[in-house]
């Protein structure tokens, strides 16, 4: 596993970047997959002085729960709650979410307007189906959107080529084993206020007769915290959160990314 914890090592890694470019862009198939998922460390980022913006790909329309209109809302209270520099929400269909070259080209068209270093996203292998089409699709346009030959527009201006260079796809349902958990024990708290601004899809004492979904049990915000824990307890730490990426991690300073006096996780040999 790649540990990336609490201590100010982790500061020489975040180079301040232009004003008019995101540290990170994170997508999500539908709105409140980024806070249930990544939320943590996306204000990790945020704290260490970076930029975020999140881009949902539907409107989340075909939920049980709440209308788009309110999902909304809610995703603009989020934002707010969370700092997020930008948060856009595209069309792309709700349950009908496909991998098209249209659906492409206005991902593409996201990523060249952020001119993201990281980009995270929901994972390839997942127990709803338009999770694993974001997965695929924004997997897709981040290559693509460093092709100039491919070219889009964005607000009516032309946009250059543009490349991530780290793709991390965050834990959701289905449980991997990470390549990198992130020490999120300074976020985790605040992260839940990210969650609950989603009001309409979580339990709450006293809502009513509302159906009952896989994420509006009482449990489930429950389990949550208990992966995290788990996940904590990993690198020996009180929270944790996630990720695996397509490819491995190049690391050109040694002795930076193993400082001679940082966290070991539990059972590593020093």
């Amino acid at each position: 596993m790649f540990l990336l914890q609490d201590n100010e090592d982790v500061e020489e890694y975040m180079q301040n970047r232009d004003s008019d470019k995101v540290y990170a862009l994170a997508f999500g198939a539908h709105p409140d997959d980024v806070e249930l998922s990544c939320g943590a460390t996306l204000l990790k980022i945020i704290d260490e002085g970076q930029t975020v913006a999140v881009c949902d790909l539907t409107q989340g329309e075909m939920g049980t729960l709440g209308s788009p209109k309110q999902r909304r809302k809610e995703s603009d209270n989020a934002t707010r709650v969370m700092g997020y520099s930008e948060r856009v929400t595209l069309d792309l269909g709700d349950a009908k979410l496909h991998h098209t070259d249209a659906a492409v080209e206005e991902v593409i068209g996201v990523i060249r307007h952020f001119l993201p270093e990281v980009v995270f996203t929901n994972p390839p292998d997942e127990r709803h189906p338009d999770h694993m089409k974001a997965s695929r699709l924004v997997y897709d346009a981040v290559f693509y959107a460093g092709l100039k030959k491919i070219t889009t527009t964005y607000d009516g201006q032309k946009q250059q080529p543009h490349r991530p260079r780290h793709l991390l796809y965050y834990m959701q349902f289905r449980h991997f084993d990470p390549s990198i958990i992130i020490d999120v024990s300074s976020t985790f708290e605040r992260s839940r206020q990210g969650v609950l601004a989603f009001g309409s899809q979580f339990y709450q004492e006293g809502a009513g007769d509302e159906p009952e979904t896989l994420i509006k049990r009482k449990e489930f915000l429950t389990g949550l915290e208990a992966r995290s824990r788990y996940l904590g307890e990993q690198i020996g730490t009180r929270f944790g959160e996630g990720f695996t990426m397509p490819g491995p991690v190049g690391v050109s300073n040694f002795s930076r990314l193993f400082p001679k006096n940082g966290h070991m996780a539990p059972g590593t040999l020093q």
